[in-house]
């Protein structure tokens, strides 16, 4: 691609991003996200599901900006509580609470916050910097591929995404496959017979996005949160010196980059993202330091790698979702899910049917991130604030709003009992260790795989050696099947299971 090309894109993208309308949204998925990054177990996955039937109501631009807003932003927002009060707000600041609370304890916590910032700043506009680069020429790629090529992808986004789930290699596969199951529910679209119905109307057009994320996700986790102690030992002391010497930023710098880089990629791997970046960072940082004992005392190295690595496996993650149409994690389904409640279709003709959509999301990253930068250091104190509001009152409030909106969406009580059912079954999952993200994927790609495998064994003439024939097809089922053999090995397999526990 062109550099003039380049640029033209991304005026484009900012006329759309600029407008005051979805500068608002983007405010709002800024402010929202890094809400929710500050309070401990509301994750982004959680309130995507939750805000999902909001989205119905807005334009497509302003939905999907809001949405990725919140979960960049709670990358930002996690780092806050897990060096001022030795309690991460988000699953990815949990390495940066080794070194963060320790600098906090040493009156260093400005320094931390303000490395943090700007760390996870340089990283989000690298990323989108990438995003912007890659995009075009693997849209252009992808649109080549053939219907057997996008079957044998999805296959390895699958094993992708089971290889690297949390926990039991078993458990993330049983997931899977309740996921695609879960996806078959409703009218077969070649045959036009009912599957899986059980006579219930409601069910005829298949199961719904929003009833199945804001159970499985936001009911869940509100359950599983109920059942924690709740946390008061809250800072009282006002957090200074938010400015960084310039041994601090010198001491950063390496840290941020590599940081950047790593998760970058990591955030492109399907089952990667965020968590898998900030946990990688710091193992490399502990690694190249000359001294890693300082590692877990207050090393600033420790926050400033983990926190540009989150920010920019957040960011990336965007890559595949928006080129391909394949959900490189649960949040990107949620994205996925935003896109086909406004009827778009995910995939590589996006770009070419939806520009202003595709190029506005883009560039209203450099927009939040900017706005999250500008937010989070004067307002810590207002961060902070947000943990003295008892959960037990929060959760009844967002129960209340949950039914509402689910309801108002079809004017259906039993979407509001799906809900509930997906729910218990959300938390089921929870105490057996269950990790519900593989089961979102599935319910996502499900569907997808169902149809580019009939398509391709249409053209195919009922041959199903047209999947090994076709080279680009035949490599993704090869390094599937490698990746599967390779987790099942015994010694790999319990190396796995020790390096997820740690």
């Amino acid at each position: 691609m062109e550099l003039t090309d380049l640029f033209s894109n991304l005026a484009l993208g900012f006329s759309v991003a600029a407008t005051p309308a979805n500068m608002f949204w983007c405010l709002m998925g800024a402010l929202v996200g890094t809400a929710i990054g500050v309070l401990p177990g509301v994750g982004p996955v959680a309130t995507m599901a939750l805000l999902l039937p909001t989205t119905y109501y807005l334009p497509p631009e302003g939905a999907l900006i809001m949405l990725a807003g919140i979960y960049y932003g709670a990358q930002y927002g996690g780092s806050t509580t897990a060096i001022l009060i030795n309690l991460p707000g988000e699953s990815s600041s949990v390495v940066t609470v080794l070194d963060g609370y320790q600098m906090a304890k040493q009156g260093r916590a400005g320094a931390a916050l303000a490395i943090a910032a700007i760390g996870s700043f340089f990283a989000g506009c690298v990323a989108t910097v990438a995003i912007a680069v890659a995009a075009p020429p693997l849209t252009k790629v992808a649109q080549k591929f053939a219907p057997a090529d996008y079957c044998s992808l999805m296959v390895l986004g699958l094993v992708f995404a089971i290889v690297l789930a949390r926990g039991s290699v078993v458990k993330a596969l049983g997931m899977v496959f309740l996921g695609m199951l879960l996806g078959l529910v409703g009218t077969d679209v070649n045959t036009g017979n009912l599957r899986y119905t059980f006579g219930i109307s409601d069910l005829f057009d298949g199961i719904g996005f929003v009833p199945l994320v804001m159970g499985l996700f936001g009911m869940a986790e509100i359950m599983a949160n109920m059942t924690n102690a709740e946390r008061r030992d809250l800072v009282t002391s006002k957090v200074t010196g938010l400015m960084p010497t310039w041994a601090d930023l010198k001491a950063s710098a390496m840290p941020v980059l590599r940081g950047t880089i790593l998760g970058g990629f990591l955030g492109i791997l399907p089952g990667g993202g965020a968590v898998l970046a900030s946990f990688s960072s710091y193992t490399v940082e502990k690694k190249l330091a000359k001294d890693p004992s300082r590692f877990g005392k207050g090393a600033i190295e420790g926050v400033a790698g983990p926190e540009s690595a989150n920010n920019a496996a957040a960011q990336t993650s965007f890559i595949p979702m928006l080129t391909l149409g394949i959900p490189s994690n649960a949040v990107m389904a949620m994205m996925i899910g935003g896109m086909m409640i406004h009827g778009i279709v995910p995939g590589p003709q996006v770009m070419t049917d939806r520009p202003g959509l595709f190029w506005g999301m883009i560039a209203s990253m450099w927009l939040g991130n900017l706005m999250l930068i500008v937010l989070n250091l004067p307002m810590i104190g207002l961060w902070v604030r947000m943990l003295m509001v008892p959960y037990r009152l929060m959760s009844v409030a967002i129960l209340f709003f949950c039914c509402i909106g689910v309801y108002s969406l079809n004017n259906s009580a039993n979407e509001v009992l799906f809900i509930a059912v997906f729910g218990l079954l959300g938390y089921l999952f929870f105490k057996l260790d269950c990790e519900p993200a593989p089961l979102l994927l599935g319910f996502i790609l499900g569907p997808l795989l169902e149809v580019y495998m009939r398509r391709a064994m249409l053209l195919s003439r009922g041959d199903a050696m047209v999947f090994i024939e076709r080279p680009l097809s035949a490599s993704f089922l090869a390094l599937a099947a490698v990746l599967l053999v390779i987790v099942l090995l015994p010694n790999i397999r319990k190396a796995r299971e020790v390096a997820f526990v740690e």
